[in-house]
């Protein structure tokens, strides 16, 4: 299929904050002695909070992005809620419990719980193309979670990983819903939100501070791989629908892994070769699934950083605005048929 350039943005920004998420699981694993569960998790967002308000700060205006509306705030207390306090603090609990190249690889459980949730829930479309590369990549993760690097897990902290990613599957759909926002606005108060109650939290229960090294190592983490990370995945959700950007996130577990065997010392086995194959098989698959077909596009009235060179943004202004903005707009009824994704544009039924 021939890629939009918001499409191209969408796979490009997504797989870059895979990549950041999946360094950081192992990263934090090796930050965490003597120090508490709930404390890590806080400090962890605490970062990515720190992070995105400097870059608010040095960026200025929204450049273009559509603001936070009052009716955005219910939706972005759930995301902050499953995305920033139960997913991270469930995965500190699975980080203490297993090894690092295996609670990385069990994140490979986000990309299907997002899938499922998308699908039976949100009514958003994969198609047949799409579910066999989807089906591949969770293959991948099959073939990685069975492995010699995940021999007799821990029960009980191979159960919090799911949970964390069960949790971030519910925080990705929600998102996407948001996803029409000013990304970092969204990354940064999302950040706020979650790192406050938690580190309160952490304070009356009185947990182990830790060495400060290792703090501020994790506040770095935090930055990366939750603030930059979490901005991108925006970016991607936008762009991609959360069904296709969890084909794409699908590869993190694969990049932590990677690098516990190059830096960390994990062995590289046949299971992470092969699973790399397969999970390489269906990104190609899905980056070249065709979906275009005959589509009626109903009344909408809303708002989104968009420009005026497409076939869906035909309204005019008075005067001329030229390149990318936001501000409230309508869509006429329009009936026509070109390569698309589920996008805020395109949530039609199939």
């Amino acid at each position: 299929m021939e890629l939009s350039s918001e499409a191209r943005r969408g796979y490009t920004a997504g797989l870059a904050g895979a990549a950041l998420f999946g360094l950081s699981a192992p990263i934090t694993s090796h930050l965490l002695g003597g120090s508490g569960t709930l404390l890590i998790a806080g400090l962890l967002y605490a970062g990515a909070g720190l992070a995105l308000s400097f870059v608010r700060v040095v960026r200025g205006p929204s450049a273009g992005e559509a603001p936070i509306r009052r009716g955005d705030w219910p939706l972005l207390g759930a995301v902050t809620f499953f995305g920033g306090v139960v997913g991270p603090i469930l995965l500190v609990v699975g980080l203490r419990r297993l090894t690092p190249d295996a609670a990385s690889l069990l994140l490979n459980l986000e990309a299907p719980a997002t899938m499922i949730l998308g699908v039976w829930l949100f009514r958003e479309y994969l198609g047949r193309r799409g579910l066999a590369a989807a089906a591949l990549v969770v293959a991948g993760a099959v073939i990685l979670a069975v492995g010699p690097a995940s021999v007799h897990p821990d029960p009980y902290g191979a159960l919090a990983i799911a949970g964390a990613c069960l949790a971030w599957g519910l925080d990705n759909n929600l998102s996407q819903r948001l996803s029409a926002r000013d990304p970092i606005r969204i990354a940064q108060l999302k950040a706020i939100g979650a790192c406050i109650p938690v580190l309160i939290l952490a304070l009356l229960f009185g947990e182990p501070v830790g060495p400060p090294a290792n703090l501020a190592a994790v506040l770095l983490v935090g930055a990366a791989g939750y603030g930059l990370s979490i901005t991108l995945d925006l970016h991607a959700l936008r762009a991609l629908g959360a069904t296709h950007e969890a084909a794409v996130f699908a590869t993190a577990p694969f990049v932590g892994a990677a690098f516990a065997i190059a830096v960390l010392g994990a062995p590289l086995t046949l299971s992470i070769v092969v699973a790399a194959l397969v999970m390489a098989a269906g990104l190609a698959l899905l980056l070249n699934a065709h979906h275009r077909h005959a589509h009626m596009h109903q009344p909408l009235h809303h708002e989104h950083r968009h420009t005026h060179d497409d076939t869906h943004h035909l309204h005019q202004h008075d005067p001329l605005v030229v390149g990318a903005h936001s501000h409230l707009h309508d869509h006429a009824p329009i009936s026509h048929a070109h390569e698309h994704l589920p996008d805020s544009h395109h949530r039609h039924t199939h």
